[in-house]
């Protein structure tokens, strides 16, 4: 992992040398990859697929590696990166919305992210790239500074018990990493459906002096909901068990 991953370890290395443990902000729940999963990342495919140089994880990046965006999508155009995005739903539809812009879908669960480069064939999509990996180890060192227009991390896993706080994705230094990225001027959009996590979001922005309230927002971070992000399946779950979304979106000053 790079120097500055977010993950932190949680036990000390034994005598034997074995790697320590990380605090990762997921879970793997793959489970065995089914056929359609695995053409996903095969010809004609691949092409929509970043593959990065790895490190001891299937997820992980190498520390040397960084993302050539310019290479990968074969132009240069404004680059929204989505962190976590699931099956595809939002990246999918913002994608189609706006050709003139590329999209990088940053995913974890392998299922999720086939669904997505299969998505994007099918519909024709071709400004969307799929990156499986750790979010943490790309924001940390994978992208070039400035480099990045927008970084859109909607309901990222609550993580609900006290005890399990630290595994949320947006911490201070994660938010730290994403204004490193951002361009000035480019947007940090959160979106949660959980009060005590939109609040944790607020204090990791407040931390970060790089980061300004964008224009049209209701305070500080505080935003209108986000017109681009189409209503997908689990955000009208939220809204169907009563919880409110929370928008939020600061720019890089």
């Amino acid at each position: 992992m790079p120097a500055r991953s977010c993950s932190a370890p949680t036990q000390d290395a034994p005598a034997g040398g074995l790697l320590r443990r990380e605090v990762v902000s997921f879970a793997r729940r793959d489970g065995r990859a089914s056929r359609q999963v695995t053409r996903a990342f095969e010809p004609p495919y691949a092409r929509l697929v970043v593959a990065p140089a790895r490190a001891e994880r299937s997820t992980s990046l190498h520390p040397d590696w960084r993302l050539d965006a310019a290479a990968e999508f074969g132009r240069s155009a404004p680059l929204v990166i989505e962190i976590g995005s699931g099956t595809g739903e939002s990246v999918l539809a913002c994608a189609a919305a706006h050709p003139d812009v590329d999209h990088l879908a940053v995913e974890v669960y392998r299922p999720g992210a086939a669904r997505t480069v299969l998505g994007a064939h099918r519909l024709g999509v071709g400004n969307v790239r799929v990156l499986e990996a750790d979010a943490r180890a790309l924001l940390a060192a994978a992208l070039p500074s400035g480099s990045v227009d927008e970084i859109r991390i909607f309901f990222p896993d609550p993580w609900p018990k006290a005890r399990h706080h630290k595994r949320r994705l947006v911490q201070a230094d994660t938010v730290a990493d994403c204004a490193r990225a951002l361009r000035r001027g480019g947007h940090l959009r959160l979106a949660t459906d959980w009060a005590d996590y939109a609040e944790h979001m607020r204090a990791a922005i407040a931390s970060c002096p790089l980061l300004g309230p964008a224009s049209g927002g209701r305070g500080d971070a505080d935003a209108p909901r986000f017109s681009d992000r189409p209503l997908t399946r689990y955000e009208r779950k939220a809204l169907e068990a009563g919880r409110t979304v929370v928008d939020l979106d600061v720019v890089r000053r």
